[in-house]
């Protein structure tokens, strides 16, 4: 495989970058110079590359920008509510195609019991909480820990 293929598969399709260009903030040109800022469709690129992958931020190809970068930009575009706008606009888009039927809506949920929970209203012990390992034993001994059965020692 080539390596233009691979990194293409993640590229956002112009159609989609034409919507979404004008929900993004627009960035002035820094006037005391500077090290210029990244173009916004590379930084949106590479913020949904981190999220449909899962990877860690600093994980996310150079080609995108470093991670940190692209981290910061998340964060100030979450703020901005630039996703919310971005989701809004995929809703509305959608309900235009096929049509949603926003009188009848369900959410999808799970409520089971915790497994080691146990009930509520259950006795309480009569004993304090501290367990065998804790207490301290009559004849004042330290304990060893298990598998340091030898002595320690350095072999040749």
């Amino acid at each position: 495989m080539s390596k233009e293929r691979i990194t293409c598969v993640w590229c956002l399709p112009d159609a989609l970058w034409e919507r979404m260009a004008p929900l993004l903030p627009k960035y002035a040109v820094s006037r005391k110079g500077g090290r210029p800022r990244l173009p916004s469709r590379q930084i949106a690129e590479g913020i949904f590359y981190v999220l449909r992958t899962g990877c860690q931020w600093k994980a996310a190809p150079r080609e995108y920008g470093s991670g940190s970068t692209l981290h910061s930009y998340f964060q100030e575009w979450t703020e901005l509510g630039v996703f919310r706008r971005l989701w809004k606009a995929a809703l509305l888009e959608y309900d235009e195609l096929k049509g949603i039927q926003w009188e009848w809506q369900s959410m999808d949920g799970a409520m089971t019991k915790s497994p080691l929970g146990g009930e509520k209203n259950r006795e309480k012990p009569h004993r304090s909480r501290k367990t065998w390992g804790q207490a301290i034993r009559a004849d004042r001994r330290t304990r060893r820990a298990f598998g340091r059965r030898y002595k320690r020692c350095q072999y040749a």
